[in-house]
């Protein structure tokens, strides 16, 4: 054969390959890490939440991480709420993370100051993760709810900082039953 047929032959068969495997690569990643946006409302619905009797009453701000390992949601998230600690931990707001019960998973190690609650009364009827949820200075439960609504969580869409702005500012905040669109697992079962 000629050497002007086999050299554009090899190139030919070497992008062939090379298209075959970026084709694989993305169909791989595509069924693993990326899943479709569910654009149903789900409702927040703070009224049988508790804090434990020895978080309940006058305190500091407590803010409660409700977190299950095996959602992906969490992954949005977690950075962002590893902001929210740095910037707020040292002004009086205090954290906590609730896991799924029957879960299993550490936390990111920005996120390894929370500090564990094993059973907040009324979680059971968690609508979905992740949510959290907010008491202010008096006990009072401010904010329950995602902490964004869409498929993804940031500074820029977060209903969480405004919320603890005011809280530390001293304004009442009532937001303990919240519909939001969003990313989110289902807590129950």
């Amino acid at each position: 054969m000629n050497a002007h047929v086999i050299k554009p032959a090899i190139t030919l068969l070497a992008l062939a390959l090379c298209a075959a495997g970026l084709w694989w690569a993305y169909d791989s990643f595509q069924s693993r890490y990326l899943r479709s946006f569910d654009n149903q409302a789900t409702l927040f619905d703070g009224s049988q939440l508790r804090l434990p009797a020895e978080l309940a009453g006058p305190g500091p701000i407590r803010v409660v991480h409700f977190w299950d390992p095996a959602c992906p949601c969490n992954v949005g998230n977690q950075q962002h709420l590893g902001d929210l600690v740095s910037h707020f931990a040292d002004q009086g707001v205090t954290f906590f993370v609730v896991h799924k019960p029957g879960s299993h998973g550490q936390l990111p190690a920005n996120l390894s100051s929370l500090k564990p609650i094993t059973r907040l009364p009324g979680s059971e009827q968690l609508p979905a993760s992740p949510a959290v949820a907010i008491w202010d200075r008096q006990g009072r439960l401010a904010y329950f709810g995602p902490y964004s609504e869409g498929a993804v969580c940031n500074a820029s869409n977060s209903f969480i900082e405004p919320i603890l702005k005011a809280l530390l500012d001293g304004r009442p905040v009532t937001a303990s039953n919240t519909l939001a669109v969003g990313c989110y697992c289902t807590w129950a079962g």
